[in-house]
């Protein structure tokens, strides 16, 4: 039986393996530089809208006691989505494996051809629609009339 208790120093155990990953992966392209395929900006698409809703609630958590330190979070917040949607944007740019053919970005009017199209597409949504919530402001009703 393992031990699955995080020892008392190590307050962030899976951040740090998630960064040892991408540090070994970043290694790994340098050694055999090979262009990126959809399923690689599929999985780093993945890694972004993760920190981008884990930068969401550390804004939202920092910002009362810190605000400073919240609005750089929040800028982070903005910039992780920015990149998320420049990653889906390739995704969809690149050529597709097998037999399905290259498509221009998600398509309301038809399905993706599956995962990981479908996949990619749902965490953007997602994630944008975050970045919505959070930078749209609400609609409180009636908007007075303007005089002439």
């Amino acid at each position: 039986m393992t031990n699955t208790t995080i020892p008392p120093g190590d307050a962030h155990p899976y951040l740090r393996a998630a960064t040892a990953g991408i540090r070994h992966h970043t290694r790994q392209a340098a050694r055999n530089p090979l262009p990126a395929d959809r399923a690689h900006v599929d999985v780093l698409h993945s890694h972004l809208t993760a920190l981008h809703l884990l930068m969401d609630r550390l804004a939202e958590t920092t910002r009362p006691p810190h605000p400073a330190a919240g609005r750089h979070i929040a800028d982070a917040h903005l910039r992780l989505w920015q990149a998320a949607t420049s990653l889906h944007e390739a995704f969809h740019t690149l050529p597709a494996t097998g037999s399905a053919s290259a498509d221009t970005g998600c398509r309301p009017d038809r399905l993706p051809e599956g995962p990981p199209v479908l996949t990619i597409c749902q965490r953007q949504l997602a994630s944008g629609h975050a970045i919505r919530r959070k930078t749209t402001p609400a609609d409180h009703g009636p908007r007075p009339a303007r005089t002439a």
